[in-house]
């Protein structure tokens, strides 16, 4: 089983991609079931975001809500992957319940806050939605690696994104990260760690993926030529690395 979890920006959608590698694989009978958890946007609704106000969005919060839904899917444990802030949510899901986690994958996670390189792009006031084309490229064109031509399915999900859910989830993250890195909260829980990260990804320093290899037999793959989004950049090389580090748990489980 594998569970994917998606980052906070700019929409789930990002992933579609390489989830759709995945169910060609499964039609070809190279991998178990696939189920994908939107922690912040709404594929399966963790937060219930717009609809329960007042609900917290502490990483803590949002992992126990994964939990919940694991136990609505029945499923009792699984290799969860997590691209970008994804993998901070997977992170804590271990933290809290590791007899759930098989291991973990992480897309382009960044392991602390000193790797975080963005520059915040400023958008114009008002509703979001109205945004166009252009206006949504660029504003989530670090995403990509420079030059990406950034597809119009992944921009039109982007108007979809819940404003406070996002910046709401942002400050979560940074709490989170701020009290200790992923690689300190990862190294003693013992866990199959596997790291792919993009040579160029324009919001998390990719020489800091190193820093992973603190954790006790964790793998560090640098990706040349793909920025923050490997599985929308190239997501049959995503999918079979994520598949390919399934199969290896598979065996030694």
């Amino acid at each position: 089983m594998i569970i994917i979890m998606h980052p906070t920006r700019p929409a789930p959608g990002k992933i579609v991609d390489c989830q759709e590698r995945f169910a060609d694989d499964r039609r070809r009978g190279q991998t178990g079931e696939l189920h994908n958890i939107a922690v912040q946007m709404g594929l399966i609704d963790v937060t219930a975001v717009g609809r329960h106000p007042g609900s917290s969005y502490a990483v803590a919060d949002q992992a126990t809500r994964v939990a919940v839904e694991l136990d609505r899917l029945d499923v009792g444990h699984a290799l969860v992957a997590g691209h970008s802030s994804g993998g901070v949510i997977a992170t804590a899901l271990t933290e809290q319940y590791p007899h759930r986690v098989d291991g973990l994958f992480f897309f382009n996670t960044g392991p602390h806050l000193d790797a975080y390189i963005a520059q915040e792009t400023p958008l114009p006031a008002g509703d979001w939605s109205e945004l166009d084309d252009d206006e949504i490229r660029e504003a989530i064109r670090d995403a990509f690696a420079p030059g990406f031509r950034i597809p119009k399915a992944c921009v039109d999900q982007f108007r979809d994104v819940d404003l406070p859910a996002l910046a709401a989830t942002s400050r979560a993250i940074i709490g989170y990260l701020t009290e200790r890195s992923l690689p300190e909260r990862l190294a003693p829980l013992g866990k199959p760690l596997s790291v792919l990260f993009g040579a160029q990804d324009q919001r998390w320093d990719p020489r800091a993926a190193a820093d992973y290899r603190s954790v006790p037999g964790a793998n560090v793959e640098l990706l040349p030529g793909i920025g923050h989004s490997p599985n929308l950049e190239d997501p049959s090389l995503a999918a079979a690395r994520l598949l390919a580090f399934a199969a290896e748990l598979a065996e030694v489980s």
